[in-house]
């Protein structure tokens, strides 16, 4: 990712974290900006142990609470996972996942009747849908000739 393109996220970022009144501090930059720099979908652990590189004080704890505290306003998404830990996405616009069962990798695509899914009126009348992601389960073309 251009540096531009990041420096713009991490605006938004810290906008986004003002408007929630929560405090700018630079651990709170470097695990957004480890987020935005994965190209996977990294767990606590992974951003943990980049983040310590640069704040070697920093725990555990601090990272993972800090994740899901994003989560909680909106700058990043839990994404689902079938029995591993909780995996991040600092791709908050509307896509779609598929999820290799054997190596763990969650691939992003977009695909406009995904999006286009209607909601069962059973579904509609008792809850508000404010946004859809379908999770495509199966095997990665890595894995994929090994099974």
């Amino acid at each position: 990712m251009q540096n531009t393109v990041i420096d713009q996220r991490v605006q938004l970022f810290i906008e986004t974290c003002r408007r929630h009144h929560l405090k700018i501090t630079p651990q709170r930059v470097a695990i957004y900006r480890v987020l935005i720099q994965s190209k996977q979908h990294p767990t606590a652990d992974r951003v943990f142990r980049a983040v310590k590189k640069e704040f070697p004080n920093i725990s555990f704890d601090t990272v993972n609470r800090t994740l899901l505290t994003f989560a909680g306003i909106g700058v990043v998404d839990v994404v689902e996972t079938f029995g591993g830990p909780k995996r991040f996405d600092p791709d908050i616009t509307d896509h779609h996942h598929l999820h290799c069962m054997a190596c763990g990798r969650i691939i992003d695509f977009a695909y406009e009747g995904y999006a286009r899914l209607e909601v069962p009126k059973t579904i509609a009348s008792t809850f508000k849908v404010i946004s859809r992601r379908v999770v495509l389960k199966g095997l990665c073309d890595a894995c994929s000739p090994k099974q």
